[in-house]
C-alpha cells in the first residue's frame, strides 16, 4: 500500500512541476487574425504532431536571399476529420508550395496557416476561424 501512495504522490508532484507541458495558447494571442502574410517557397519539412502540425518552408526574400518560415496550423486529428492525412502534405517536400497564413504579432517569419496551395493548383485550406 505505501509503494503504491508513493507512486501516485510522485506522478502529482510530476504533474504540478511540469504545468508548461499541460497550458495552451491562445493563437490569437500570438498572431495576427485580422492580417494575412503569402509566402511562395519549398515545403522543407512537415510535422504531423500534436497539438499543432508544424510545415517548414524555404522562401525567397526581398533580397533574393532565402527566408525559412515555421507554420503551424490546426491538429491533426481536425486534418484527418476533413480527409487530410501527412501524406497528403508531405508528397509536396522538395516542391514549391504558397502558403497563406496569419502572420506572428512579433513580426518573425512565423504564422497560423489557413491555406497551402500545392505545385498542381490542389490545395488544403482550414476554414475555421481563431
Amino acid at each position: 500500500m505505501k509503494t503504491k501512495l508513493r507512486y501516485g504522490a510522485l506522478v502529482v508532484a510530476l504533474l504540478f512541476a511540469q504545468p508548461s507541458v499541460w497550458g495552451h495558447h491562445s493563437p490569437t494571442a500570438i498572431f495576427h487574425v485580422n492580417q494575412r502574410t503569402t509566402v511562395t517557397g519549398t515545403l522543407v519539412k512537415v510535422d504531423w504532431i500534436n497539438p499543432h502540425i508544424v510545415i517548414l518552408v524555404d522562401g525567397q526574400g526581398r533580397d533574393g536571399a532565402v527566408e525559412s518560415w515555421k507554420f503551424q496550423s490546426n491538429p491533426p486529428a481536425w486534418w484527418k476529420a476533413v480527409g487530410v492525412n501527412r501524406a497528403d502534405v508531405a508528397k509536396a517536400l522538395g516542391q514549391k508550395v504558397v502558403v497563406e497564413a496569419q502572420p506572428a504579432q512579433d513580426g518573425s517569419r512565423y504564422g497560423y496557416m489557413r491555406k497551402l496551395t500545392f505545385a498542381n493548383g490542389d490545395f488544403i485550406e482550414a476554414v475555421t476561424t481563431l
